[in-house]
């Protein structure tokens, strides 16, 4: 199969040209259960053969399960094709006991490089993120750690993850914040006050994260959706009670609104992500590989201002709940 030519950005201030669908990994390291690994290899592969070249996991994806996947799935590209593929992994978090804790040192920032780098099994990350703002370190210890290992050429290029406007100024003083990966879904829009209109400003690249709610904005679920303990969605209110079932009914609105145009609920929400000032990149995972066309479909979905003002009305009512994530500490 061909490589397919999909929709693509310049990132921000940096110079690489990504596919604004990325293919997130944090479903592959095992906070949303078991999946079958070879399925999962062929979702990886099929992206990429559709036309996607960004490919986002992280450290604290099982520490290192879900890197060292996505660099078996692409490891023909890595080693003879590295320019066709954008990796992007976040660093920044680490167990202590049972407890995943944020530590942005220096030393253990350059330890996750360097731990990435073999689970990857490449030569330089192209994107380096700060996987959550770390309170007990100063921004400018990170940045001028991740300075050096730009200057030695293990990474190219570095962003942050879920950090506010002020915590992104005060990084910048050390050195640029090139990127932002903040969550961002039609439950979760508090990112439009502050966060995007500084991203546009500062010409950060903004890559949204969660753009499907993490599956509520599928469709696939109804009021009575459980899921089991080793799911982090069991113990987030997003998916429980009151709220889920005003949400599910939300999602059912959306979908007929969606299938109005000939597309999906999912593709409706992650262009909808997409049609906002700031927003360069929807991250979508899945374990799937026929799920990986939904996705790039939704580069299809045009939204008009009249779309996204019926969109608003729909929303009308709707439960927002930002929920957890299993790393947020």
């Amino acid at each position: 199969m061909t490589t397919a030519t999909i929709e693509t950005t310049r990132l921000g201030m940096t110079d690489i040209e990504v596919s604004r669908i990325a293919f997130g990994t944090w479903q592959l390291g095992g906070d949303w259960g078991r999946f079958d690994e070879q399925e999962a290899t062929r979702a990886i592969r099929y992206a990429h053969a559709l036309g996607i070249n960004l490919f986002d996991t992280a450290q604290a994806y099982g520490f290192g399960a879900s890197e060292r996947l996505l660099g078996r799935a692409l490891r023909d590209e890595l080693d003879h094709r590295r320019g066709e593929v954008v990796i992007a992994t976040k660093g920044g978090l680490r167990m202590t006991g049972d407890e995943i804790v944020r530590d942005s040192s220096p030393e253990w920032l350059r330890d996750g490089v360097e731990g990435s780098l073999e689970a990857l099994g490449v030569d330089y990350i192209d994107l380096y993120q700060v996987h959550w703002p770390d309170s007990r370190t100063p921004f400018a210890e990170t940045a001028a750690a991740l300075q050096e290992l730009v200057d030695e050429g293990k990474i190219r290029h570095v962003g942050v993850s879920n950090f506010s406007t002020e915590q992104m100024a005060e990084f910048a003083a050390t050195r640029p914040v090139e990127t932002l990966q903040p969550p961002y879904h039609l439950f979760r829009r508090d990112i439009e006050a502050e966060v995007l209109p500084y991203a546009l400003e500062k010409d950060i690249g903004v890559l949204i994260y969660g753009p499907l709610a993490h599956g509520l904005l599928t469709g696939a679920f109804d009021e009575t959706a459980t899921f089991p303990p080793d799911d982090w969605r069991s113990q987030t209110p997003l998916f429980q009670g009151e709220a889920l079932r005003r949400n599910v009914e939300k999602v059912r609105e959306l979908e007929r609104f969606a299938q109005a145009r000939d597309h999906t609920v999912g593709q409706l929400a992650t262009a909808w992500t997409l049609a906002r000032p700031g927003v360069d990149v929807a991250i979508v995972g899945s374990r799937r590989a026929a799920h990986i066309e939904e996705a790039v479909g939704a580069l299809e979905l045009r939204l008009s201002d009249e779309d996204l003002d019926a969109i608003d009305r729909i929303m009308e009512g709707a439960a927002i709940v930002p929920g957890p994530s299993p790393e947020s500490t």
